[in-house]
Order: C-alpha cells, then structure tokens, then sequence
C-alpha cells in the first residue's frame, strides 16, 4: 500500500471515528438547529424541523443528554437556546439545568413544530428553520450527521454543498476502492504510530460503560450481566465481560447520559460495538499494546468499509455491521490470520442479517450485546476453522460479495420493512 493511499485511509478513519454526547440522530438535529439559530442572528420566536424517515426513527425514543427528557422537542430548544454548532457532535455539551426548564417552557408554548419530510431520497436529511420576526433562516444537514447542505439567511443563500459532497461515504468509497484484504492489509502493515489514535476509541467507550455501572440507566443490562456471579447464568469470564461492558455503554448513553462515546460511521451504538468487545478481549488476554491497536483498527475500518455502501441509516440494525468488525478484531487477537477473519466475517454475516432498525432507544443495548455475543461465538468457530459456506443463504465464496449481499439487503431488500416499522411506531397506542 503506498503512503497517499494510506494517508486517505487515515484521514477517514478520523472522520468517521468521531466522539459524540447523545444519540447521533437527535444530536444532529440539535446541531441543525443551532447552525441556524446562529445563522438567525437573535433568538427564534418559532422552530420547524422536517426530517427524512430514519432520522425521525432514530430520534423518537431515545433519551437526550443532560434533561432526563426523550425525543426530538427537547433536543431542538435546547439547540437553539444553548447549542453551539462549533462542538459538532457534542453541541449540547454546555447546556445547565436552566436551559432544560427553558426549553420545557418553549415545548409549552408550542414554539417547535416537526413534520416529516416527504419525496426525499436522502435517508440522513435534517431541514431547520428559526423564525424572528420578518427574519428566517434555514440549515440543512444531508449525507451526514454533521454535513452542511444548505445554509440561508432570509433571501440570502450562504452555502450549497449537495449531500454526495463532503461526508458522503460511497463517494470515499470509490477514491479508496476499500475491500476486504485492503483493510486487513491496513490494519496489519500501517506503522503502529500511526494508527494509535485509534486507542482513544476504546478508552472513552470503557469509560463510558464504567459510568454506566454505577448509575441508573435504560434497562441496566450492563450492570446485570456485571452481577451475574450468584446466578451463575454466563459466569464471571472474559465472554461475560464483554457484554456487560458493550451493554452498559449503550445503556448510558440510549438512557441520555451526559457521557461522551467515540462514534463509528455517525453512530454511537456502532463505535461502542466495534471497540469495547476487542478491547475486553484484548486487556483479559493481556494482548500487547501494539496488537490492541491493530485488532481496533481492523474492526473500525471494516465497519467503515461495510457502512460505505449501506449507508449512515437504513432499516438493518448497524450492530451487525459494527459486531461484524469486532469479530474481527477478536479473531486477530485469538491469532487468526486473514483467511480465519474472512471465516468470522461469512459467520457474521450468516447469523444477524435480517435483524431490525426500529428506532434508537433503550432497548438497543440488548441488540448490542446480541451481537456481541455473536462476534465472539463467530470468532470462535472461526479459529476452528469452521465457516459457513457458499452453498448456505446468501453466503458466497468470496468475501466481498457476501458483505455486498448483506449491504444489498439492507440497503435496498428491507426498504419497505423500513417503511412499515416507522408507520408502527408513529401509530401505535402507547
């Protein structure tokens, strides 16, 4: 691999693996927000907020930071009122009680309004606009959580950039021209220097999930699994431990815990799955320094490469793509060569495909540690030299195909699986 080709592998690596307070949808709508309310110059009498059908999904159910609220009405006052869209992913990092008990007063005054935007083809897309006055401006985040499409103040238009610019990952996809030996070739060749910034990714999600155990959060799946030694169900081992602490992660942050994630590809709950099970595996098994980084960069790169053509947001749980490159980072750290991660990868792919996106929200932590668990079963049978073969579902001989299969599914197979999740949510008697 020559040193250009690595530069821009690195360059994405660091663009995708981005740290993050809150679920990634309504976070991106808060920044939305923000972005205008700035652009507005003054405070807004009057909020409208239209979103494409996954953001709305994701950002139903799931708790934002600091408020003990859930859902988007909360995250858009709070964009405006205290947001700063400098902080990106972490825009709501300095909001005090204060600004909570005025935005609950703004959800009163029916001051925000949130419609879905309709005859879009943009999965990912964010339209806000803050009103003062004769005063109006507009923002539009599209192609990525924190990706500028249009920017205007009144009839003054400050920025157009088209969603398949900047963030846009097939876009990256066809510069680097990513497969399956490229990202091992990556991850195994690099000099380790150059790749240890990867480390923080699993520093900040352990300390995330060691956050989460001494609180109260979501279902506390994390925690349970922690004190599972007088049941005796799993045990007290390294396998027990990595779903605990994969859980306990998503359990803070799905409840809207004010604690920072590294985020992969736009999603927290994708970052948690792709670092915490290797790095468990890794300091339990007293891998070396060197192999933690390695194994972590396989696993986050992978997840890039997969993400890259099925997009940010789709109606397939991106915890299968996420335990996906755990597996592999687990079968590396086991002593797997590139044929046994190749195995992980089909089993991987085997097992989850198929399984849901219905919204971020507590719950999700029970589909991270699903598969968590997977990605270490799959590993498992992998070292075994044990692989589902191409003769099995949409498994195929070559490895890339099956990750295009899976993509395929979940890009375009399960869109109107998508289409009716969402319809059962935003009607179902609660």
């Amino acid at each position: 691999m020559n040193p250009e080709e690595r530069s821009k592998i690195i360059s994405l690596i660091n663009q995708e693996v981005i740290p993050a307070i809150g679920c990634t949808e309504p976070i991106a709508v808060a920044l939305c927000v923000s972005k205008a309310a700035e652009t507005l110059g003054s405070i807004p009498e009057r909020i409208e907020v239209r979103l494409s059908a996954n953001v709305l999904k994701n950002a139903m159910g799931v708790g934002i930071p600091g408020t003990g609220m859930i859902g988007l009405p909360i995250a858009i006052a709070l964009g405006a009122i205290c947001g700063k869209s400098d902080y990106n992913l972490e825009v709501l990092k300095d909001l005090t009680p204060a600004d909570v008990e005025e935005g609950r007063k703004w959800i009163e005054q029916e001051k925000i309004h949130i419609a879905l935007k309709k005859d879009i083809s943009e999965k990912l897309y964010i339209e806000a606009v803050c009103f003062s006055g004769e005063d109006k401006a507009v923002v539009i985040i599209a192609g990525g959580h924190k990706h500028y499409a249009y920017i205007a103040r009144n009839e003054e238009i400050l920025l157009i950039a088209p969603p398949d610019e900047g963030e846009n990952q097939s876009r990256d996809n066809e510069i680097l021209c990513l497969s399956m030996r490229k990202v091992y070739d990556f991850a195994m060749e690099t000099p380790v220097d150059e790749i240890k910034f990867i480390l923080e990714a699993g520093r900040m999600n352990k300390a995330a999930a060691e956050k989460s155990f001494i609180g109260d959060y979501g279902h506390n799946l994390g925690r349970i699994l922690l004190g599972d030694t007088e049941r005796k169900i799993i045990g007290d081992n390294t396998f027990a431990h990595i779903l605990s602490y994969t859980s306990a992660a998503c359990d803070a942050r799905m409840a809207g815990a004010m604690i920072p994630v590294m985020t992969n590809s736009g999603s927290g709950n994708q970052g948690i799955s792709a670092t915490l099970p290797v790095m468990i595996y890794a300091e339990e098994n007293e891998k070396t320094e060197e192999e933690l980084i390695r194994a972590l960069t396989l696993s986050n790169l992978l997840v890039i490469y997969i993400k890259q053509s099925l997009g940010r947001l789709s109606a397939l749980c991106g915890c299968v793509v996420a335990a996906t490159g755990s597996s592999c980072g687990i079968t590396y750290l086991m002593g797997g060569c590139y044929e046994q991660i190749c195995y992980a990868v089909k089993n991987m792919i085997a097992n989850l495909t198929g399984m849901i996106c219905d919204g971020a929200k507590p719950s999700c932590a029970m589909k991270v540690t699903s598969g968590a668990s997977t990605a270490v079963l799959s590993a498992m049978l992998a070292m075994e030299q044990k692989c589902v073969t191409s003769v099995e579902g949409i498994i195929d001989e070559d490895v890339d195909q099956c990750i295009r299969n899976l993509t395929d599914i979940g890009a375009r197979g399960m869109c109107q699986t998508d289409e009716l999740v969402l319809d059962i949510m935003i009607n179902k008697k609660n």
